[in-house]
């Protein structure tokens, strides 16, 4: 079983929201659905730093599914929709099981990473945008990043690495000593979200 997972170095990330976007539009999201976000650690608002000038402290903080290796979102579904994949170690949804009842949201400690689309998705554009294995949205379930599976399968990055300007982001197998992932991993710093809830996250944070 491979154990895929994200490394992002905080010291590279400049909070462009090009991973975001790309994921947006890879994925060709409805309004107001996002998979990606990027969260400011620092003052009370984003781009904002923390303390008193010179003394300043901010970073970034990308944030979308962990895809832990013990999700609570897969044990409080009660249908089976989320799921942990064996194969790739993902953690994914399977929207015609999906009942929108939002216990995974509930389960899940790290908000804001599940959408419930509650109406008819509207789009930007009357024609479709992004990779061709981009999911189709609907009314009535939860969505979630799925680190582009689809591409991941045949050999690609998820969208949200490959455009990164600041090469930011690592991705591969954590399992693998000799992916890049696991390299980028080695002789640094890291934390990892919200450990305490006991769900082992699968995204890592260079420090």
């Amino acid at each position: 079983m491979t154990r895929y997972g994200m490394v992002i170095d905080t010291k590279l990330c400049f909070g462009c929201g090009t991973c975001a976007v790309a994921c947006k539009v890879s994925n060709n999201l409805p309004k107001n659905v996002w998979y990606n976000r990027i969260h400011t650690e620092g003052g009370d608002f984003d781009d904002s730093a923390a303390g008193t000038f010179p003394n300043l402290t901010m970073r970034y903080i990308p944030v979308t599914c962990q895809h832990c290796s013990t999700p609570a979102c897969v044990v409080a579904c009660p249908t089976g929709a989320s799921y942990k994949d064996e194969e790739t170690g993902l953690v994914l949804i399977n929207s015609e099981e999906c009942i929108g009842c939002k216990s995974c949201i509930a389960a899940c400690p790290y908000e804001g990473v599940r959408t419930h689309i509650d109406v008819a998705p509207a789009f930007y554009t009357d024609f479709a945008l992004g990779d061709v294995s981009a999911p189709k949205h609907k009314a009535g379930v939860v969505e979630k990043c799925n680190y582009c599976r689809s591409m991941v399968k045949r050999g690609d990055v998820p969208a949200c690495m490959q455009l990164c300007p600041g090469r930011a982001r690592t991705w591969g197998d954590l399992d693998d000593p000799s992916s890049p992932a696991s390299k980028a991993l080695a002789g640094r710093q890291y934390m990892r979200l919200k450990e305490s809830a006991g769900t082992n996250p699968n995204t890592y944070y260079l420090i």
